[in-house]
């Protein structure tokens, strides 16, 4: 440029000169805080003479230069031509479409994503209960976020709510009864008028013939009537539509929404929390770890009794205690004890390139929307993560995670290079429960206890990514990641007492950034730790490992590290191999005790990759680099569910501003047949449609973007839309979001609030483990 200015000092090498860019008020905008102060380090000092073009080390502004903006690396999947064009940061879209706002009014901005997540997790010194009383963190952005309410004016009597109108009186409150029984006037005053959407049909009832709202419904019309009775008196009835074999296609109360499986009655909840259903595999496990000397609360193996120091001691009768015990063992052996599955007798498990996963998703990886992604070509679902404690004690919010579709039970895309040996591809199913828990103890009886009650599992995933401090405080997720012996103790375990169910595992670099532990964790989870080996145990047998390319430290800021995934992925494929160096060959693991769904003869677990995909570019060239099996996608698939469909097509999918709203018109008629057509069912839909739209209005469109591939970690410029429909789809106000919400759910109760999680449209928000 002709008018660049003299290039400014380096603070770190005064020898060498910082370069100037032609960086934008809109790049300066994003990094506001330009000020050097005293303690920053030279690093940080250098960093803002780039970002911010400050005359010197002060933090003087110079009167005469361009700002500058900090030196972009050079990124290695760019060509030559795209590394001198593009900018880092920033998406490239089309000139046309770009909007100059420079003369609008600017709205006020909330925090940035890093902002609103240190304010979520950071603790202030407050304290409590007085002198030495514990620190108690001020609530973050994030805490206690209110919704609101949708509910009737007049609530209508659930003892009225499915039956006519002059069917007899049956509330077990009698006269005492708070609510009303009149029909009528419940219609007329206590409900608000009838959805005109989906053609004014009710969605449960079109599927079902049933509706289990009955009157509450926001379509009550679409399915009752008016009738005349001999005596002239009229009456309103509730009209049921017969399926084509003649039955009307309805379950009971508590069957959860249309086509769901995994259901349990809140009798079997009740069970659950009465300590009434027996855990007897995990029992009889913590009781032999006892008895081993290994301390079940941690998983910790103690030091074992030495048996030659034993050999000179007798018992009260003379006997010598080794030989005792020796007999005591042979008299043992006559009692058949059914052994646990061993690892490569449980169901068989695959992983490929044809099978991209759908990560677990906090919030957002509801039925609904899972069931979305599934349409378009998810390979592979995972529950949201579910807390060991409140499973384990029968919390109704808890066992709802566990809800599958039925969508999700049919088999995965299988087109193996070469057969998988006993792979039986009819069995395989695409829904699998992911958990979380600090203790061995909690782990093994939430593992039971699910195997036991929710037949349509095809994995139980033991969550040790999750970087939220409610969690690892407690010794869960992420944390986990600090004590490998505890982990491998705990998925042993797991293997142990969850029959034909495969136990898989999901992992994170490490705890620390520059610290990465996850390939000697994935040694010890393939060939068995020191312990396991100096005290004859086998390996822990998971099924399948998959690694997120950050650290706990990280959470979701920053680039996932493929490169480290790649080596973790060459570690693994390679123990075979290396198996003489790794261990004691006479100590070799027994070939039972490996997992029987790798994708060797070797009995490996499968490994997969996860972070940042953003297209079927990101995808393939991962698969093809790093070496993993599969990848799990969660931040992509919110962003455009589509990315399945792409990856099975290997191209660009440019979605219309109609092609989008249709997937949001299928989510909500999923949310309606899950959560139901009632008053609180509509609400919640619109609760964790806007909760989706937070993210897809992050989207854009292929069109107008000026180069490819699209960038995690990009952010727009402010542009316009193909037209007002893409425009609106665009919008990072979460008012358009409500908009959009009552095309499909009418509009918003009087009473319903939505606070967005960040302002910023949640860039890093934590959306997976």
């Amino acid at each position: 440029m002709a008018d660049m200015a003299v290039d400014s000092v380096n603070p770190l090498n005064p020898a060498e000169q910082l370069d100037a860019s032609s960086a934008d008020a809109t790049t300066q905008e994003a990094h506001p805080q330009a000020q050097i102060l005293p303690g920053d380090s030279a690093t940080t000092k250098a960093e803002k003479v780039e970002r911010h073009g400050l005359d010197d080390v002060n933090g003087e502004e110079p009167e005469d230069r361009a700002p500058k903006r900090r030196r972009l690396e050079p990124d290695s999947a760019l060509t030559a031509t795209e590394q001198s064009t593009r900018k880092k940061g920033v998406t490239p879209i089309k000139k046309e479409y770009l909007v100059d706002v420079s003369q609008l009014a600017r709205p006020t901005l909330g925090p940035d994503d890093d902002a609103a997540e240190s304010a979520h997790h950071t603790e202030t010194p407050q304290t409590v209960g007085g002198k030495g009383g514990k620190k108690k963190g001020k609530p973050g952005q994030n805490h206690n976020r209110q919704f609101g309410r949708s509910q009737d004016e007049i609530k209508l009597c659930m003892s009225r709510a499915k039956v006519d109108e002059f069917a007899p009186q049956n509330c077990q409150f009698g006269e005492k009864c708070k609510f009303t029984h009149d029909i009528r006037l419940y219609l007329k005053d206590g409900k608000r008028e009838d959805l005109s959407t989906f053609d004014g049909v009710c969605p449960i009832w079109q599927v079902k013939g049933k509706c289990s709202a009955g009157w509450r419904c926001r379509f009550a019309g679409s399915h009752s009537k008016e009738v005349e009775r001999e005596d002239g008196r009229k009456e309103l009835v509730l009209v049921e539509r017969e399926s084509e074999g003649g039955v009307v296609n309805g379950e009971d109360e508590e069957d959860g929404g249309v086509g769901v499986v995994n259901v349990n009655s809140a009798a079997t909840k009740i069970l659950l929390r009465k300590k009434k259903i027996p855990t007897e595999k995990s029992d009889a496990y913590l009781k032999w770890l006892s008895e081993e000397n290994v301390d079940p609360t941690n998983g910790m193996p103690a030091k074992k009794p030495d048996p030659d120091a034993a050999s000179g001691m007798v018992d009260d009768e003379g006997i010598p205690i080794a030989t005792k015990h020796i007999s005591d063992k042979q008299d043992k052996r006559a009692t058949y004890v059914e052994p646990p599955f061993r690892a490569s007798e449980k169901r068989r498990l695959y992983y490929g390139p044809e099978t991209p996963v759908l990560a677990p998703l906090t919030t957002q990886g509801n039925l609904p929307f899972r069931r979305l992604c599934v349409s378009l070509g998810a390979q592979v679902t995972w529950s949201e993560m579910a807390m060991g404690l409140p499973l384990v004690q029968g919390e109704k919010g808890e066992w709802a995670l566990m809800k599958a579709h039925e969508s999700e039970t049919t088999p995965p895309a299988y087109n193996p290079s070469t057969p998988v040996l006993d792979y039986d591809h009819a069995r395989d199913l695409k829904f699998g429960a992911q958990i979380a828990a600090n203790k061995p103890w909690l782990a093994l009886k939430t593992t039971e206890v699910l195997t036991a009650l929710c037949p349509s599992l095809r994995a139980i995933d033991l969550n040790c990514g999750c970087p939220i401090d409610l969690v690892t405080r407690q010794g869960a997720g992420s944390a986990l990641l600090d004590s490998h012996a505890k982990l491998e103790k705990t998925l042993r375990g797991m293997n142990a007492v969850s029959g034909e169910v495969p136990i898989t595992v999901k992992i994170r670099m490490g705890t620390k950034d520059k610290n990465p532990t996850s390939e000697k964790l994935c040694q010890r989870l393939v060939m068995g730790g020191p312990e396991a080996q100096q005290y004859g145990e086998e390996p822990c047998g998971v099924a399948a490992i998959t690694l997120h390319g950050r650290s706990k430290q990280q959470r979701y800021t920053k680039s996932a590290n493929w490169e480290y995934i790649a080596e973790c992925a060459s570690l693994v494929k390679k123990l075979k191999s290396e198996r003489a160096i790794i261990t004691d060959t006479a100590r070799e693991p027994d070939a039972r005790d490996l997992s029987s769904s790798g994708n060797t003869s070797e009995g490996l677990p499968y490994f997969c990759g996860n972070g940042d995909v953003l297209s079927h570019v990101d995808y393939n060239d991962h698969i093809r680099d790093s070496g993993v099996d599969s990848i799990m996608i969660a931040r992509g698939a919110l962003i455009k569910p589509w990315i399945f469909e792409e990856i099975a097509q290997n191209q660009y999918l440019d979605k219309s501003a109609s092609e989008r709203l249709g997937y949001i018109e299928q989510f909500a008629r999923n949310g309606l047949e899950y959560w139901g057509s009632d008053e609180i069912g509509v609400g919640t839909t619109r609760r964790f449609l806007l909760e989706w739209l937070s993210f897809s209005c992050r989207y854009v469109p292929l069109g107008i973007l000026d180069e490819l591939p699209p960038k995690f970690g990009d952010r727009p410029p402010a542009f316009v839309g193909r037209n007002e429909l893409e425009t609106l789809l665009s919008s990072g106000n979460y008012k358009d979001w409500i908009k959009i919400s009552e095309m499909f759910l009418g509009p918003a109760h009087k009473d319903f609030q939505f606070q967005p999680k960040h302002k910023s449209n949640s860039y890093e928000i934590e959306a997976e483990g």
